[in-house]
This record gives C-alpha cells, sequence and structure tokens, in this order.
C-alpha cells in the first residue's frame, strides 16, 4: 500500500499572515455585536457618530463599522488562497487603513462626515494596523515555498 502525498503546496509566510488578519478582523467585528464586551450596546447605531458604542470600552463602533471588520476578515481569508492575492491584500487593505487613519484625523468627531464613526483610539489602531500590514507584505512578499524533496522523486 502506497501512501498518498498531498500535491498541494503548502501555504508562504504572506497567506499564513493574511489569514492572521483576517481572522482578526472577523473576531473584531463578531465582538462588535456583543453587548458586554461592547459598552453601552444599546447605544449603537446603524452609522454616524452618534454611537456611543465601544468595543472594548475603547473603540467607537456602529453597526457599519463592525460589518465592515467582517467583510475585511472575509476578504482576507479568501485572498490568503494565494500567495499574490494575499499579498495584494495586506498592502493594498494596509494603504486603506492608512488612508482611515489620515481621513478620521481630518474629520471632527461630532462632523456628519464621521459616520463609520471613529474616535481617537480608532484613528491611532488604523495607523498601526496599516503600518503592520504593509510590512507583512513587504517582508513576506508574495513568493510561494519551494518544495524540497529528501529523497528524490518518487512515483
Amino acid at each position: 500500500m502506497t501512501a498518498h502525498r498531498s500535491h498541494r503546496a503548502p501555504a508562504a509566510p504572506v497567506q499564513r499572515a493574511a489569514q492572521l488578519v483576517g481572522i482578526v478582523f472577523l473576531v473584531a467585528g463578531v465582538l462588535g455585536f456583543i453587548p458586554g464586551i461592547t459598552t453601552d450596546y444599546g447605544s449603537m447605531t446603524i452609522a454616524s457618530h452618534e454611537s456611543d458604542a465601544e468595543l472594548l470600552g475603547l473603540f467607537q463602533v456602529s453597526v457599519l463599522h463592525n460589518l465592515v471588520h467582517l467583510v475585511y476578515g472575509l476578504v482576507g481569508l479568501t485572498l490568503a488562497g494565494t500567495a499574490a492575492a494575499a499579498h495584494s491584500y495586506l498592502l493594498v487593505g494596509g494603504a486603506v487603513y492608512l488612508v482611515l487613519w489620515v481621513y478620521g484625523l481630518s474629520v471632527g468627531p461630532d462632523s456628519d462626515a464621521n459616520f463609520v464613526p471613529l474616535n481617537s483610539a480608532d484613528d491611532w489602531l488604523h495607523f498601526a494596523l496599516g503600518l503592520v500590514m504593509i510590512a507583512l507584505a513587504l517582508a513576506l512578499g508574495h513568493r510561494r515555498p519551494t518544495r524540497t524533496s529528501g529523497t528524490g522523486a518518487q512515483r
């Protein structure tokens, strides 16, 4: 009896990073809908700066904000399927978060333009996320790991 070997290449480090980032976003999105973990849950709005709900009592959230986290997480898990797509997710996604950071700093917390909503803690978290995602993309590249055979070709 011969052992069957998988012909599937191992995931590249960039794919694992995209999976991890995707899971973090999914967890944040789910936690944003859990009363207690999200303080002032009853004041959560669909969108707008008038939502007083805060994830972990720190990050201002709304239904829209939580849904964005869930979608970002699902996109990350989906794009982790190939090294090139995972690299793009981390690079482009990180850039989007840096743009969101600038946007958050530019609009006032009580402005109608603050529809996500974002507070100062969100702004600085977006800055850190953007930098980390871009750093992961650049450090890990989009190369596939090379296959090595310990005993030569087996048929």
